[in-house]
């Protein structure tokens, strides 16, 4: 018997017999109860605690409020139009730092997480777009917008790249301070589309 086998079998001893595992509780809300204000003001609300700015404007306000937000190099995806921005040809990471913002859509948000979602659709472009650059200025319309994680995921294809996205990049790994911009961008600028 080799150590391995018998420190496996020790464990299995103190183990003793396997049981059935058990029964996982799934008694949490499926679906939220907020009706349109009080949900884009959650969404908001959980935004703003993890350090991204929320603009809200009309939806036909949206190309006006992003171009006010943006200077520098921008880049944005295949299907999303804005004037005087680069449409990505799939630069490289090294030609992608070279933007200072990029500019999506999402595929769809959480207001009980503050969480935003992007899927690769024409309008988002690739995960690497969305990482890169130091600012990204995401648009969300209402309609996109659930309570629920539930509710998240039933929008969602798992078959998509999904990029779940709460607030800017950051990390406290080190001394327990936080640094942003560490994985993806420092800046998460959010355009909420509501009427």
């Amino acid at each position: 018997m080799s150590a391995r086998d018998e420190v496996l079998a020790r464990i299995r001893s103190a183990l003793g017999p396997s049981s059935a595992p058990p029964d996982v509780p799934r008694s949490y809300s499926h679906t939220g109860s907020l009706s349109s204000e009080p949900l884009l003001d959650l969404l908001t609300e959980r935004l703003v605690d993890y350090k991204a700015t929320v603009h809200r404007c009309e939806p036909s306000a949206v190309a006006a409020t992003v171009a006010s937000l943006v200077d520098g190099r921008v880049l944005v995806p295949p299907s999303f139009s804005l004037p005087g921005a680069t449409v990505d040809a799939a630069f490289s990471p090294v030609e992608l730092d070279s933007f200072d913002t990029v500019v999506t859509a999402c595929a769809a948000a959480c207001a009980q997480t503050g969480t935003i979602v992007l899927d690769g659709s024409p309008d988002q472009g690739r995960r690497a777009i969305s990482l890169v650059p130091d600012r990204h200025v995401c648009v969300v319309r209402a309609d996109q917008v659930v309570e629920t994680v539930p509710e998240l995921l039933a929008r969602l294809d798992p078959t998509r790249p999904l990029t779940f996205i709460s607030g800017p990049s950051a990390t406290s790994d080190i001394e327990l301070q936080r640094v942003e911009g560490v994985h993806g961008p420092r800046t998460l600028i959010v355009v909420l589309a509501a009427l």
